[in-house]
């Protein structure tokens, strides 16, 4: 598919900031006053400013909060919901930690798990279209979840934690990379099902449908040669997982160059996860292709 920045923009950092308010929900920083301002400030910036990018990728950005009213049958709206009473349980939850220094711990593991919940419904967008059979696995989930957790845990200054969970990470995007490389040739669909002649023998396309493009093609069809394919996942693997568990692991005399590092590796860690956003858009192979010979 066409990898729009904006949609490349949403998926980065609300998983980000939806992961660190889950971390702040679990009192991990356990802070107050003015740090816990600074904290949320973050989380919330990261989380709607993510939200927000994502309208610019509508037709209509006016008309996005119809999606709402239809919770029961699309996971889009009860993205759109779950993430709302996220940012509203942690306002709460926040707004207690800020001004009164006060714990709503109840309050606080509410939200968290409406900002888990949030990331998972965003992931099931994807993970419910059968038209994209690389997208159509257990496994996009379960992406989606430890990259928020991961990162989540890397923003709240989990020094002792961060690692193991983009180590995690990055194990599941490697399974990932293995399961679903040949998920379009596994899935049973070819030119032959997509034009409906396979029953009368081989197919193959003669010319495209039309000499120019589409919607279709604009929106569904994009090719990423395999060599830049794998350049851009040792980058974005590099950046994101391995060099910010190098860095938070090395042994460092001075707190001042540890915190240092440690910041350093959250800048690593969202230019690799948005390298690998990138790559999640622009190799997901839409069955559409098949007609047009794209595939």
């Amino acid at each position: 598919m066409h990898p729009a920045p904006s949609v490349i923009i949403f998926t980065t950092l609300s998983g980000l900031g939806f992961g660190l308010l889950a971390f702040l929900g679990l009192g991990m920083p356990a802070v107050t006053g003015w740090v816990a301002f600074v904290f949320y400030l973050i989380a919330y910036a990261l989380a709607v400013g993510g939200l927000l990018a994502s309208t610019f990728h509508l037709g209509h950005p006016e008309r996005a909060w119809k999606a709402f009213s239809q919770w029961r049958t699309s996971w889009l709206s009860r993205e759109g919901c779950t993430a709302v009473a996220a940012l509203l349980v942690m306002g709460l939850y926040a707004a207690g930690a800020v001004f009164w220094d006060a714990d709503w711990r109840l309050l606080g593991l509410l939200g968290a798990v409406l900002s888990i919940g949030t990331v998972f419904t965003t992931a099931m967008i994807y993970t419910q279209l059968k038209t994209i059979p690389r997208w159509h696995s257990p496994l996009t989930p379960l992406v989606f979840l430890s990259f928020a957790i991961a990162g989540g845990a890397l923003l709240a200054g989990q020094e002792s934690l961060a690692p193991w969970l983009l180590a995690l990470a990055g194990a599941i995007q490697l399974a990932y990379w293995a399961k679903t490389d040949k998920a379009l040739a596994h899935s049973g669909t070819d030119i032959g099902t997509a034009t409906g002649l396979g029953n009368r023998g081989s197919v193959r396309a003669f010319e495209p449908p039309h000499t120019g493009s589409n919607y279709l093609l604009r929106e569904f069809v994009y090719v990423v040669g395999r060599k830049h394919a794998l350049k851009l996942r040792v980058i974005g693997f590099g950046l994101g997982f391995a060099l910010p568990i190098a860095l938070m692991v090395m042994p460092f005399d001075s707190v001042m160059m540890k915190h240092l590092m440690a910041g350093v590796a959250v800048l690593l860690h969202i230019a690799g996860i948005a390298c690998l956003r990138w790559l999640f858009f622009a190799q997901a192979e839409h069955v559409v292709g098949l007609y047009y010979g794209k595939r």
